[in-house]
C-alpha cells in the first residue's frame, strides 16, 4: 500500500495544478495489441471517508500502474499519482490509500499498466468512481448484505444478481458483511436435484473446484467472484466495505477447529489456512491497512457527522468453539477478545455522529451452530459464554449513555428485523436497539434460525424458506436478500428497508435519532 497526499482537502485545491497532468498518462503507442498488459478484474474502491478512499486493481502480468484522480468523468484536471509495481509477491494486485480529497465530492480514478519487460506496451485504461463523504448533512444511502458464493451455486448464465439490483440504487458505499468467498465450498459444473439439472455454472476454474489451501487457491477464490460482470461493475461505481467470518478460511473456524478428518484438506493446520486466507483477503480487498496490525479487520469508518460505521471481527480474536456456557468472562469465553473490545467501547464513546452503525458479522441472538459457533447459546437465561462480552458491551453503551446504535448483520442466509427489548430480556442492563440481517447476495438460503432470548428480541419481520420449499435453496429460486439504509440529511431519521434480488422491498422502518438536533 502507499499514499499520496494533497495539501489542502478541497476541490479548489485539488483542481489546482490540473493542466500541468494533462498528459501525464502519455505513453509511446505501440503496433501490436495483443503484448498489451490487461487489467484482469476490474478496479474496486472502499473504506471511503470525507477526505481518503482505497483504490485496486490487478494486472495479468508484472507492469508499472500509473494512477490519477480527477473531479471529473473528462479527467481533464487529472492528478497524477506515484506509480506502483505490480508483482508475482502480491498477484499483480496493488491498492493504495488516496488521501487530501475533497469532501463530498464524486472521484474518478483511472490506471494505466505498462509491462515491465516492454515499458513501452501499454494497457488500455480502466476507470472508476466514488464519492467522497459530506463534512455537512446531506441524504446518506447504503447498502449491506452478505454470503457470495456458497453451498456450491456460482456464476450461471444470469450471473450474481443481486449485485446489479443493489447497484441501481446508487448507495454511497455497500458494506459486505461476511462470507465474502467460500474456500471451504468447491464447486461442480452442474447441479441435480431429484435426477434433474437444476443449476449450471458457466463460469468456473480450477480453484474453485476443491478447497483453498494454497495461498494461490485463496486468491482464485477472489479472483472467481470478480469474474462476473454484475460484480465488477458494481466494484467501478460503488465503494465496498469489507469484512469477514469464517467461510474465508473454513467452515466455523476458531483455534479449536481440527481438519484430521476432513479428507479434503491435506494441509491439516488451521493456523496455516488462517494465515494465508488473511494475506489473500487483504491482497484481493480494497481494505485499509492499519500500521500497528497490518492484518486487522475491525476498524470505524466516518461518513459524514451523520454516520460511523464499527466494523467488528468476532472471527479472528474468539476462543475455541466450545458449549459457550461459562459462567465467568475469560479469554476462551471471548468473541471480540480483549483489545477490540476496548478499542470499540473508547470509539463509541468518542463518537460525535448521530448513528453509530454496528456492522457485525454475526447475529447476536439467533442461535448458530448449535449454540458454539457464535453469541446466543440456545438457553434462554442469563448471560452465559460469548453472552458475557456482548452484555458487559450493552451495559457500558447504556451508562455511557451512548444513544443510537444500531446493528447490521448477515451469516444465516434469510433476512431478518429484531427488536430487542430489556423488559423480554433475561439480562436487562441495555437500551432498547435494532439488529437488521441480510442475505444472502449469492449463495444458498437457509433458515429461519431459532432465537436465544437472554437479550430479549422480537421478530419484527422475517423471510426465509418454508418448511416446504427446504433448504440450501439456489439463487435462482429468488430467495437472494440485501438491504438498503436512508439516513435523511434534514430530519436524521434512519429508514431501513429489506429487499430480494428482484429489487422487491419485503418490509420497512424508519428510526428517529435520540438527541439529534434538525
Amino acid at each position: 500500500m502507499s499514499s499520496i497526499r494533497f495539501p489542502r482537502p478541497t476541490r479548489r485545491a485539488f483542481l489546482a495544478g490540473g493542466t500541468a497532468f494533462a498528459t501525464s498518462l502519455a505513453l509511446p503507442a505501440i503496433s501490436r495489441a495483443a503484448a498489451r498488459p490487461q487489467f484482469t478484474h476490474g478496479v474496486q474502491s472502499g473504506d471511503v471517508d470525507a477526505t481518503s478512499g482505497m483504490i485496486w486493481t490487478r494486472t495479468d502480468r508484472p507492469a508499472k500502474v500509473m494512477m490519477e484522480v480527477s473531479t471529473t468523468e473528462s479527467f481533464a484536471n487529472a492528478r497524477q499519482l506515484a506509480p506502483m509495481s505490480a508483482l508475482p509477491n502480491h498477484d499483480m494486485a496493488v491498492k493504495r490509500l488516496v488521501e487530501g480529497l475533497p469532501s463530498d465530492q464524486d472521484i474518478f480514478y483511472r490506471f494505466v499498466a505498462a509491462d515491465l519487460n516492454d515499458i513501452n506496451a501499454v494497457s488500455e485504461p480502466v476507470v472508476g468512481r466514488f464519492r467522497t463523504a459530506p463534512s455537512a448533512r446531506r441524504d446518506v444511502r447504503f447498502a449491506w448484505s452478505g454470503d457470495t458464493a456458497g453451498q456450491g451455486w456460482g456464476i450461471d448464465d444470469d450471473g450474481m444478481a443481486t449485485y446489479a439490483t443493489m447497484a441501481q440504487h446508487r448507495p454511497d458505499f455497500f458494506i459486505h458483511s461476511g462470507d465474502t468467498i467460500y474456500a471451504d465450498g468447491p464447486m461442480q459444473d452442474e447441479v441435480e436435484k431429484d435426477g434433474q439439472l437444476i443449476w449450471k455454472n458457466t463460469t468456473l476454474i480450477d480453484e474453485k473446484r476443491k478447497v483453498a489451501e494454497t495461498l494461490d487457491e485463496f486468491r482464485g477464490q477472489w479472483k472467481y467472484n470478480l469474474l462476473d460482470e454484475h460484480v465488477r461493475a458494481m466494484n467501478a461505481v460503488c465503494p465496498t466495505f469489507t469484512q469477514w467470518d469464517d467461510h474465508e478460511v473454513v467452515n466455523n473456524w476458531s483455534s479449536s477447529r481440527s481438519l484430521v478428518e476432513d479428507d479434503r484438506y491435506s494441509e491439516k493446520s488451521i493456523h496455516v489456512l488462517q494465515a494465508r486466507a488473511t494475506r489473500a483477503f487483504h491482497e484481493m480487498t480494497p481494505l485499509r491497512i492499519t500500521p500497528s496490525e497490518p492484518g486487522r479487520v475491525y476498524r470505524k469508518i466516518s461518513y459524514g457527522p451523520m454516520l460511523d460505521v464499527f466494523f467488528l471481527d468476532l472471527r479472528s480474536y474468539r476462543g475455541p468453539n466450545t458449549e459457550n456456557l461459562q459462567a465467568e468472562l475469560t479469554d476462551e469465553s471471548r468473541i471480540l477478545g480483549a483489545e477490540q473490545m476496548a478499542w470499540l467501547k473508547r470509539e463509541l464513546a468518542n463518537s460525535d455522529a448521530t448513528w453509530k452503525v454496528i456492522a457485525s458479522d454475526m447475529p447476536i441472538g439467533l442461535v448458530v451452530g448449535g449454540g458454539q459457533e457464535a453469541i446466543g447459546n440456545g438457553d434462554n437465561g442469563s448471560a452465559k459464554g460469548r453472552e458475557l462480552e456482548i452484555g458487559e458491551l450493552l451495559r457500558f453503551i447504556k451508562t455511557a449513555k451512548i444513544h443510537n446504535t444500531v446493528w447490521f448483520t448477515a451469516d444465516v442466509h434469510y433476512t431478518a428485523a429484531h427488536y430487542y427489548n430489556p423488559d423480554k430480556a433475561a439480562f436487562q442492563e441495555f437500551e432498547p436497539f435494532w439488529e437488521f440481517v441480510s442475505g444472502p447476495l449469492h449463495a444458498g438460503t437457509f433458515g429461519p434460525n431459532d432465537l436465544d432470548m437472554t437479550f430479549g428480541p422480537e421478530v419484527k419481520y422475517i423471510k426465509a424458506p418454508t418448511e416446504d420449499q427446504g433448504q440450501n435453496l439456489p439463487p435462482s429460486m429468488g430467495l437472494q436478500f440485501f438491504g438498503l439504509v436512508d439516513i435523511d440529511g434534514a430530519t436524521q431519521q434512519m429508514k431501513v428497508r429489506l429487499m430480494d434480488r428482484a429489487d422487491k422491498e419485503l418490509w420497512s422502518v424508519t428510526l428517529d435519532p435520540v438527541g439529534a438536533s434538525i
